[in-house]
């Protein structure tokens, strides 16, 4: 992050403070917001499997087949954790902005094993993901 430094005209610098743009604010509330969202259907895609394995249908041969409560579960730890986390980028915490990453990480990792299962809602998780990737490692300060 970069700091930029006040300097009066003619003077001295007298203090250095971050300075954010409005695109980089944008884009941390977007994925803020999707994390959220994303957060939460997943939460839903979780609850729906474990409640009812015959939602989904499991293709017979797939390498990475595990019963389909075992992908509820998984969807559902991620899911809540995405949607906290979101909460956090939301109010500008920090650590959320890292956590965000790792999570839309593996929310993109279990939804490509879980295409079989889901395949469009999977993609769509897979581009929100990668969306959420691309807003969170954008620079956020910008030099005044």
């Amino acid at each position: 992050m970069s700091d930029t430094t006040t300097r009066p005209p003619g003077g001295t610098p007298t203090s250095t403070r971050p300075v954010s743009t409005g695109w980089s604010a944008g884009l941390t509330a977007f994925a803020g917001v999707v994390l959220v969202v994303a957060g939460v259907c997943e939460v839903l895609t979780g609850i729906a499997a474990v409640v009812r394995d015959t939602v989904y249908v499991a293709t017979p041969g797939y390498v990475y087949s595990f019963d389909v409560t075992t992908w509820g579960w998984v969807h559902l730890v991620i899911g809540a954790v995405a949607a906290l986390t979101g909460i956090g980028v939301l109010q500008g915490q920090t650590w959320a902005r890292l956590v965000g990453i790792v999570v839309a990480a593996l929310s993109m990792i279990a939804n490509f094993m879980f295409l079989p299962h889901y395949p469009v809602w999977s993609l769509v998780l897979i581009a929100l993901d990668v969306a959420v990737i691309a807003a969170l490692v954008r620079e956020q300060r910008a030099t005044a």
